[in-house]
């Protein structure tokens, strides 16, 4: 009785091994540096110059009116003896007028150049994130990740699919502005 339960066992153990075997999947992981594809493709440069360009005008308009606050500070400083109270209060009120006015000029540039960066960016890596779903679907990826910053501790330099996403998204950008 122990030699059949023996070999009862053993003929399931060969069959379960038999029946895992046949379900053993090939697993293709790749990953994509997407900061590195969207710096450094061709829409991502335009992007970058064009957010630069946005930046300096923006500063140009700060610094001018920067440089008005500081002129009206000096000439409240040095009229400030010879002013009457009631002429030194309304230049102090219009220096706080104008001290308001910059810091929400500073504000509102902030939020535009960011709202501005949000759009140009969120666009691009939309492309991009849709050309690595073409990739992994296409070439048989089983798992694609993105190479954040410290999240990826070890991959081998064959897993790298971020050439491969960048020549795709700079090819499909070249065909779409023919």
């Amino acid at each position: 009785m122990k030699k059949v339960a023996c070999l009862v066992v053993v003929l399931l153990m060969l069959t379960g091994t038999s029946a895992l075997a046949a379900e053993v999947v090939t697993v293709r992981i790749g990953y994509v540096d997407l900061v590195k594809a969207l710096n450094e493709s061709e829409s991502g440069k335009k992007a970058k110059t064009d957010l630069e360009f946005l930046i300096k005008t923006k500063q140009t308009t700060i610094d001018e009116k920067g440089k008005a606050i500081e002129k009206t500070k000096a000439d409240l400083e040095k009229q400030s003896s010879v002013l009457s109270p009631d002429a030194r209060k309304a230049k102090e009120e219009e220096m706080e007028r104008l001290l308001r006015d910059y810091q929400r000029l500073v504000a509102d540039s902030q939020n535009e150049v960011k709202k501005k960066e949000g759009e140009i960016t969120g666009d691009i890596l939309k492309d991009l994130r849709a050309i690595v779903q073409k990739i992994g679907e296409e070439e048989g990826y089983t798992l694609i990740l993105e190479s954040a910053e410290g999240q990826i501790l070890y991959a081998k330099k064959e897993a790298d699919l971020t050439e491969i996403v960048l020549k795709k998204y700079n090819e499909s950008k070249a065909k779409s502005k023919k």
